[in-house]
């Protein structure tokens, strides 16, 4: 896609924004922004699977204390 359109530039708040048209949307809720040189550059971020948020986890190096677990007893269903 090599579209282009003019938008109008607006503060929200504190911030500049820009809305988006409907044929630039991007998927999700989240995008990743940097510049390269004059350009403003928008990207779909990729969604964060549940793996790459385990990879990124600290070990734990605690140890843990003995917990006293008896074998449970006879059950009568």
């Amino acid at each position: 896609m090599n579209a282009h359109r003019h938008v109008k530039l607006f503060k929200n708040g504190r911030n500049q924004a820009v809305r988006i048209p409907r044929e630039f949307e991007l998927p999700g809720q989240h995008a990743i922004m940097h510049r390269e040189g004059d350009r403003l550059i928008l990207e779909a971020a990729a969604p964060t699977s549940l793996l790459a948020v385990l990879a990124a986890l600290s070990p734990i190096n605690d140890e843990f204390p003995e917990i006293d677990d008896p074998a449970p007893g006879p059950v009568e269903l």
